[in-house]
């Protein structure tokens, strides 16, 4: 039987790549053949375009100390030594000062809160506390690759939540380039910049979180992502689309008001030139406007109306959506508008995945 069968794929410089599946699905076996932990027998696995599988011993034990990390499931730490220890335990190995072993080890322990922990021994740590230890050891090695064997699966859901919060504060600062295991899909939707899905050792689907979760590639991804909370997956900019009409702030109230009579609206966005949000115009500030002296729709707006980026969870737009007279705005950094977002667009993407690529 094959292990991992034909697989291909591409990590980019600073990704979280998530590779998912049930056990025995050739996951972990993929993984330690990045460093040759598992050897292959066939095929290329390219870091920066040196081929790995064609590496002599001594590049392997270079790529091993300088350019990739692992983060193991059951800790692997060495229980006689200290903590600080074991953080520099791979500056050790590479022979740097005693003084680089330090530093690196107390700014390592400080990014993953343990830095008061430095002289204790790992029995006296608890198992999210270990965990964090393993990640500091790879951090300390300043590695720009980690791989990481399902590393918070034998932790207690709410530590587990702790870890991968972390790591997504660690990589937000820090940019590594991660290559994670899981066979758990909410901890992969919700850490992975790119997510694999295999199956008896091969590839079944490739893509983001929310691509896998509105389009499966088969019963089996299907199945897999039935029990996903979608709330927490989906996005505003997965479900937003174009408003129906929107005003320039040059428009005039009475050709605004009639627009809104058109569409059986009380409301709509005012935008600039640029397509940047300046507020709302609403009926009764238009037909006000109308009998004075405004010439201008800009001159009439308010402020009444909520926006969210586009990399907003759905779980978040509950408390805003459909609490104006106006569709949720979804604006980029800038304040322009790339959209709007409904009630009902966000009950009915909730309610039928298939809808939110299509809303």
């Amino acid at each position: 039987m094959v292990a991992v069968d034909g697989v291909s794929f591409t990590v980019n410089r600073g990704e979280l790549f998530v590779v998912m599946g049930l056990s025995g699905s050739g996951k972990s076996t993929l993984l330690r053949m990045v460093n040759r932990l598992v050897e292959p027998t066939a095929g290329e696995l390219l870091i920066e375009g040196r081929d790995v599988a064609a590496m002599s011993p001594p590049e392997l034990r270079e790529l091993r100390n300088r350019k990739v990390s692992m983060v193991f499931q059951h800790f692997a730490l060495f229980p006689h030594r200290t903590v600080r220890q074991n953080v520099s335990y791979g500056l050790r190995v590479r022979r740097a000062a005693e003084a680089e072993q330090n530093e690196r080890a107390e700014w390592a322990l400080r990014q993953v809160g343990l830095e008061k922990w430095g002289e204790s021994r790992p029995d006296e740590l608890s198992g999210g506390m270990r965990q964090r230890v393993g990640l500091a050891r790879a951090l300390a090695t300043d590695a720009e690759i980690l791989l990481m064997d399902e590393p918070f699966s034998a932790l207690d859901p709410l530590i587990r939540r702790d870890m991968q919060d972390l790591l997504l504060q660690l990589q937000h600062e820090l940019r590594r380039t991660v290559v994670f295991v899981t066979h758990d899909l909410n901890e992969a939707m919700r850490l992975g910049d790119q997510i694999m899905v295999m199956r008896g050792g091969k590839v079944v689907q490739l893509g983001t979180g929310q691509e896998i979760l509105s389009a499966p590639a088969d019963e089996y991804v299907s199945d897999f992502v039935s029990d996903v909370d979608r709330s927490r997956v989906l996005t505003a900019g997965t479900i937003m689309r174009e408003p129906v009409v929107t005003a320039g702030e040059q428009d005039s109230p009475q050709e605004v008001l009639g627009r809104l009579s058109n569409i059986e609206a009380s409301a709509m966005y005012v935008l600039d030139a640029g397509d940047r949000v300046l507020g709302v115009a609403d009926e009764d500030r238009l037909a006000q406007a109308a009998r004075g002296s405004v010439v201008s729709v800009g001159e009439c707006t308010s402020d009444d109306f909520a926006r969210v980026g586009p990399e907003t969870p759905l779980i978040d737009l509950f408390p805003v959506v459909g609490k104006h007279r106006v569709p949720l705005a979804v604006t980029d950094d800038g304040g322009r508008l790339l959209g709007v977002v409904t009630r009902a667009a966000v009950l009915g993407a909730l309610a039928n995945p298939e809808r939110a690529a299509h809303v």
